[in-house]
C-alpha cells in the first residue's frame, strides 16, 4: 500500500507540472496561429485553449475520450489535476448522443432534426424587418415563387449540400448534379384531367407497420395510408389516382425483401402500359430506424416526419452505374427539391432532409417519379394518417407550378 502510495504522489505532481506546461503551450500555439481572438470573438476561449493544447501535447490523456481506454484509477487523478480532461470526455458523450438522436436523417447519423428548435429562434423568426419581407422574388419555369435570396443560398453548393441532403456513404454529390438553379427551373406541373389516371402510388415494401397496427389489418400498414394519400388527391384536388395494392416483399408467406424492386418493377411497368396517361409514380415506404420515432405537428395535430429519397445511380466515385441507368435522375431530385423546399415555406419541420443513395430504386420509370419515407416502425397509425394530407398538398403545390420557396 506504502509503494501505490508513492507512485501516486510522484504521478500527482508529474500531472501538476504538465498542467501548468500545457496551459503555457497552449497560450503560444493560441497566439501565433491566431486563434485566441477568434476564441474570444466566439466566447469559448476555455475549450479552444484546453482542447487545443490537450490534443497536440497530451495525446496520450485524451486516449479514453477517442474511445481507447484509460485506467480508472488514472482517470480518476486527471479529472481532479487536469479539468480538460473531464470536459473532452463530457463532449465526447454529447456527441455520441447526438450522433445517435440524428442517425436516420443519414441512416447512418449525419442528420439534423428539423423540427426541435429552441424557444429562442422561434421567437425570433416572425420578427422580420419590412425589407426581408419585402425581397425580390423570381419565377422558376416551374413556376415557383422564389426570393433572390433563397436562391442565394441554394446556389452555394455546400449550403445547399448541408441545409437539404443527406447523402449516403455509398455515393457522391456534386455541384454538378444538385444544381438548385437548373432543379428549381424544371417544369414539373401536370394538366390535370380528371378523366384518366395520372398518379400512382404503389409499395415496394407493402409488409410496413407501425407502433400500433393491429395484426393483419392493412389499412394499418404504409399500405393503408397510401389509400389515404390517394383519397385526399382525388377527394381534395381532384387527381385521377390509382392505388395499387400489390405485395413484393413477401415470398411463399414469408417475409422476404431480396428481389421486391425487382417484382415492384415489374408490376409498375404493366400498370404504366395499361395507362399510359399516368405521370406521377409515387413508392410509399415507412422508414426503419432502431430506437428512433420522427414526429412533428401541423394545424395541431401530431403527424409523422417524411424524408424524400433519390437514387442516384453514382457510387461513391463519383462513377455512374450504367446497369442501373435512370434517364430521369435530374428530374427526380428537382421533383424532390421542390416538394422539399415547399414544405420548409409551408410546413416547417415536416420532412428530414432528403436522402440520396447509389441505387436506382425504380425511379427511371417517370419523370415524376418519388420515393417517400412515412415515419418508423415507432411512430402511431394516427401520426401516419395524419402525415398524409400535408404530403398530399405539397405535392398539388408542384403539380400544380403554386408552390413558393421560403
Amino acid at each position: 500500500m506504502r509503494g501505490t502510495s508513492g507512485l501516486q504522489k510522484v504521478l500527482y505532481l508529474i500531472m501538476l507540472v504538465l498542467g501548468i506546461y500545457i496551459l503555457y503551450k497552449a497560450g503560444r500555439i493560441l497566439l501565433d496561429s491566431g486563434a485566441a481572438q477568434r476564441a474570444l470573438d466566439s466566447g469559448e476561449v476555455q475549450r479552444n485553449l484546453e482542447d487545443a493544447a490537450m490534443r497536440t501535447y497530451a495525446p496520450g490523456y485524451t486516449a479514453a475520450v477517442e474511445g481507447r481506454g484509460m485506467p480508472d484509477w488514472l482517470a480518476g487523478w486527471m479529472r481532479q489535476i487536469v479539468p480538460v480532461y473531464s470536459f473532452l470526455a463530457e463532449e465526447k458523450s454529447k456527441n455520441e448522443e447526438s450522433a445517435q438522436e440524428t442517425q436516420t436523417e443519414q441512416m447512418t447519423g449525419a442528420q439534423e432534426t428539423q423540427p426541435e428548435q429552441t424557444a429562442e429562434i422561434q421567437e425570433t423568426q416572425p420578427e422580420q424587418t419590412a425589407e426581408a419581407q419585402e425581397l425580390p422574388t423570381r419565377e422558376a419555369a416551374s413556376g415557383a415563387v422564389i426570393s433572390e435570396q433563397t436562391l442565394a443560398q441554394l446556389e452555394d453548393f455546400d449550403y445547399l449540400l448541408s441545409h437539404y441532403y443527406t447523402v449516403d456513404e455509398g455515393t457522391t454529390a456534386d455541384a454538378q448534379l444538385l444544381d438548385a438553379d437548373a432543379l428549381l427551373q424544371k417544369d414539373l406541373r401536370l394538366a390535370r384531367d380528371p378523366s384518366v389516371p395520372q398518379i400512382l402510388i404503389y409499395h415496394t415494401h407493402s409488409q410496413e407497420a407501425f407502433a400500433d397496427s393491429r395484426e393483419g389489418v392493412t389499412e394499418d400498414t404504409i399500405v393503408g395510408m397510401g389509400e389515404t394519400l390517394a383519397e385526399e388527391l382525388r377527394e381534395s384536388y381532384g387527381y385521377n389516382v390509382i392505388h395499387d395494392t400489390g405485395t413484393y416483399d413477401l415470398v411463399d408467406g414469408v417475409a422476404d425483401r431480396s428481389a421486391a424492386y425487382d417484382y415492384a418493377r415489374e408490376a409498375v411497368e404493366q400498370i404504366l402500359e395499361e395507362h399510359p396517361t399516368i405521370e406521377v409514380v409515387i413508392d410509399l415506404h415507412r422508414d426503419g430506424v432502431d430506437g428512433e420515432k420522427f414526429v412533428t405537428e401541423v394545424d395541431g395535430k401530431a403527424v409523422s416526419m417524411i424524408m424524400f429519397f433519390n437514387g442516384i445511380s453514382r457510387d461513391s466515385a463519383d462513377q455512374p452505374l450504367p446497369w442501373l441507368e435512370n434517364p430521369y435522375t435530374q428530374d427526380n431530385l428537382a421533383f424532390s427539391l421542390q416538394l422539399q423546399l415547399a414544405a420548409e415555406k409551408c410546413y416547417p419541420g415536416f420532412t428530414r432532409n432528403i436522402y440520396l443513395k447509389a441505387e436506382r430504386f425504380n425511379l427511371h420509370l417517370r419523370p415524376r417519379s418519388l420515393l417517400v419515407e412515412a415515419g418508423t416502425q415507432m411512430n402511431t397509425v394516427e401520426e401516419e394518417r395524419n402525415a398524409m394530407r400535408p404530403l398530399a398538398d405539397l405535392l398539388q403545390q408542384v403539380l400544380s407550378g403554386t408552390n413558393a420557396a421560403p
